[in-house]
């Protein structure tokens, strides 16, 4: 055959049809050999157990959860810490694993062979559900199938136990830090509610909320001190007048006692009672007692003046008689204007002293309300981070709650650990099916390079490609009948060619 040509269909099926018996030979060795190892390998078992999120009983809604982060990330953290020497020293300590090997092997060594042996896979979530990963497979493989199944059920209680203690400590550890928090800010909500109370008591009447009340009182007060000042001016006017008349009632009295009247007094008298009963009828009307008694005095002295004057009978041993009751009125008056006067200079003094405080209380109330709006901002703010704790706590005290009383986020299994009947590995299937297809194909690859190595002629196209030489003829097989009826037939075509 030809060096360094095309394989064809023709070739294939000519190496077949001479080579037909290495197909069964190779197949048949390769699948025997398959499945003696199936057979002589030593067994692997695997048992396998999935567990499931359980989420909590309580919605979320009414109890936020203290356990936020995501689960693919705890259930990494949780596999590195059950993975560890100090968790897997234990479990090979007491299912007394590689009792063989232990005098020989490093512990290490022993409970790196575990972590290989052991398996964690997530399960799937379905398309369109929430991010959130609804579990995990726990597998372990192991020689034996009850060790298996043993190491499979010390891995899933390792987990399960590690999630409710983490999910516990973080409630417990979440609850005693806001309870912490929620002390000081109390402290703070405290103090802050102190000095607040201090400044209301220092700046009482000038608050803001005060300020309304203050101008209306100090509009009451200016009304009070007009009202005042008129009395007093009338009280003042009031005196006046009762001082001049005490003043005729003792002029007229002493001339009583001396027996006689001058008429140049008595007119002026007259005149001046006159005068006074027209200011007080300027004042008030003319059934005013004060005014009625002018009245009657004004005409007593006119009767008195139009009486014949008797000649003065002096009397020096007489005695100076007692005031009338007229003057000693008029003297209870005075007293009483002056002590009305008085009183009413006392109120006016308070109007104004209370005045002046409303004034102040007024002009301070902006610099006041500046300053309460800022201890009321900062009290406010206390109050707001103070109540945001409280819910905090409570909430992170109902989470514990439901930690404690394994109502909150769990792990669940759903399938508990397997016992295996079969072997994981190896599988007599997969290896007679993988010696089948080995032997398939190593015959197919022994045909193909007996194939290339196949030097034979059997085309025109080969002897071409393989000689190099050009055909000069090509003689076909006759078949010629002879004379005896006998046939010579020629079975090939002769080819001559050049040089040959």
């Amino acid at each position: 055959m030809a060096v360094n040509r095309e394989l064809t269909p023709a070739d294939a099926k000519r190496v077949l049809r001479r080579y037909w018996w290495i197909l069964p030979i190779s197949t048949v060795l390769l699948t025997v050999a398959g499945y003696i190892a199936a057979t002589v390998l030593p067994k692997r078992y695997t048992s396998q157990t999935m567990v499931l999120v359980e989420q909590p009983s309580v919605p979320t809604k009414y109890v936020e959860p203290v356990v936020t982060d995501d689960l693919s990330h705890r259930l990494s953290t949780m596999q590195e810490q059950i993975l560890s020497r100090t968790r897997l020293e234990p479990i090979i300590e007491k299912l007394n694993l590689y009792s063989n090997d232990r005098g020989n092997a490093h512990m290490d060594d022993l409970v790196e062979r575990l972590r290989t042996a052991i398996t964690i896979k997530p399960v799937e979530a379905m398309q369109g559900t929430t991010r959130q990963l609804p579990g995990f497979y726990i597998q372990a493989t192991f020689d034996n199938a009850q060790l298996a199944q043993q190491v499979c059920t010390e891995i899933t209680s390792m987990f399960l136990e590690q999630n409710a203690r983490q999910t516990e400590q973080q409630a417990t550890r979440t609850s005693k830090f806001l309870g912490e928090q929620l002390d000081e800010a109390k402290k703070k909500l405290d103090q802050q509610d102190e000095k607040l109370a201090e400044f209301k008591r220092l700046h009482l009447g000038s608050l803001p909320e005060e300020g309304p009340a203050n101008l209306g009182m100090l509009m009451g007060t200016n009304t009070q001190l007009e009202a005042n000042t008129q009395a007093l001016s009338r009280a003042q006017q009031d005196k006046a007048f009762n001082e001049s008349l005490l003043s005729q009632e003792e002029a007229n009295w002493k001339q009583r006692q001396t027996g006689g009247q001058n008429p140049d007094t008595a007119d002026q008298q007259l005149t001046l009672l006159q005068d006074q009963l027209t200011g007080l009828l300027a004042r008030y009307t003319p059934d005013h007692p004060d005014v009625v008694k002018l009245e009657s005095q004004i005409a007593e002295l006119k009767r008195r003046m139009a009486e014949p004057q008797k000649a003065p009978t002096p009397n020096p041993n007489a005695q100076m008689a007692h005031e009338p009751p007229q003057i000693q009125q008029l003297r209870a008056k005075l007293k009483l204007d002056d002590a009305n006067i008085a009183d009413l200079l006392r109120q006016q003094a308070q109007i104004q002293t209370q005045t002046r405080t409303l004034q102040g209380r007024v002009q301070s109330t902006p610099m006041v309300e500046q300053q309460y709006k800022e201890m009321t901002r900062n009290y406010q703010t206390a109050s707001e981070f103070y109540q945001e704790l409280l819910r905090k706590s409570q909430s992170s005290g109902m989470a514990k709650d439901l930690a404690q009383q394994q109502d909150s986020e769990q792990f669940k299994v759903y399938d508990p650990p397997s016992l295996p009947t079969t072997p994981s590995f190896p599988k007599k299937t997969y290896f007679v099916g993988g010696g089948f297809g080995g032997g398939l194909a190593v015959a197919l690859a022994i045909m193909f390079v007996l194939a290339l190595l196949d030097k034979t002629i059997h085309t025109e196209r080969e002897a071409e490609l393989y000689l190099k030489l050009p055909v000069l003829t090509v003689v076909p097989t006759l078949a010629v009948a002879g004379l005896n009826g006998n046939q010579v037939v020629a079975g090939q075509k002769e080819h001559f060619f050049s040089g040959v």
